[in-house]
């Protein structure tokens, strides 16, 4: 995964609270163990009709939402089932960060892991961009903080782990590869007290 320090992008907004994975990423689709496509049937259901064409009124069909990469999403993003799909679809579909008052646990540890920042907001500054949708925002790994435009920076909670991986462009897997030699250094030093 690319490694985010900073991000700045327009944003999309979705008003919608308690959007589940299944929305997100429907369960038909859960076949593969890649991320290759699972961007085209992000919200299938909301985005498309019953014969495949796009839904011109819904947000990411707009002109404006091309190149987008925060969404801006209603209370309780990513409730539901654990599927890992759910960041893989917001991901591969080109959105490095979702924003909202509350994001589910499970969703915000799989987008941690996926390279999707979760970004929670208070109350005051969600509402705002949810009134202002196009505007740009500046989110900052750095400093923890979501800047907007009116200048007013707010920051929201990120673990030190989750944090450095995101910034450094690895998963949890990359972050212990790269320790490979001190791993060694450690096993040798345990000599006979190790086990294999």
């Amino acid at each position: 995964m690319d490694p985010i320090k900073t991000l700045r992008s327009r944003t999309v907004v979705l008003p919608v609270s308690d959007v589940d994975t299944d929305q997100i990423i429907p369960a038909r689709f859960l076949t593969t163990t890649t991320r290759s496509g699972l961007g085209a049937n992000l919200f299938a259901d909301w985005r498309y009709g019953s014969d495949g064409t796009p839904k011109p009124d819904f947000v990411l069909n707009r002109p404006e939402a091309k190149g987008c990469a925060i969404l801006v999403a209603g209370n309780n993003f990513g409730c539901g089932s654990s599927r890992e799909h759910a960041p893989w679809a917001l991901t591969e579909y080109g959105f490095r960060a979702v924003v909202s008052t509350q994001i589910a646990d499970i969703f915000r540890n799989n987008s941690l892991k996926n390279g999707l920042v979760p970004v929670i907001v208070d109350q005051g500054t969600h509402g705002w961009l949810m009134e202002h949708p196009g505007t740009e925002v500046t989110i900052d790994l750095e400093s923890t903080s979501l800047k907007l435009p009116t200048g007013e920076s707010v920051r929201f909670p990120l673990e030190p782990f989750a944090r450095f991986c995101l910034m450094n462009g690895v998963d949890e897997l990359g972050f212990l590869l790269g320790r490979e030699k001190e791993i060694g250094a450690y096993e040798q030093r345990q000599g006979a007290g190790y086990c294999v």
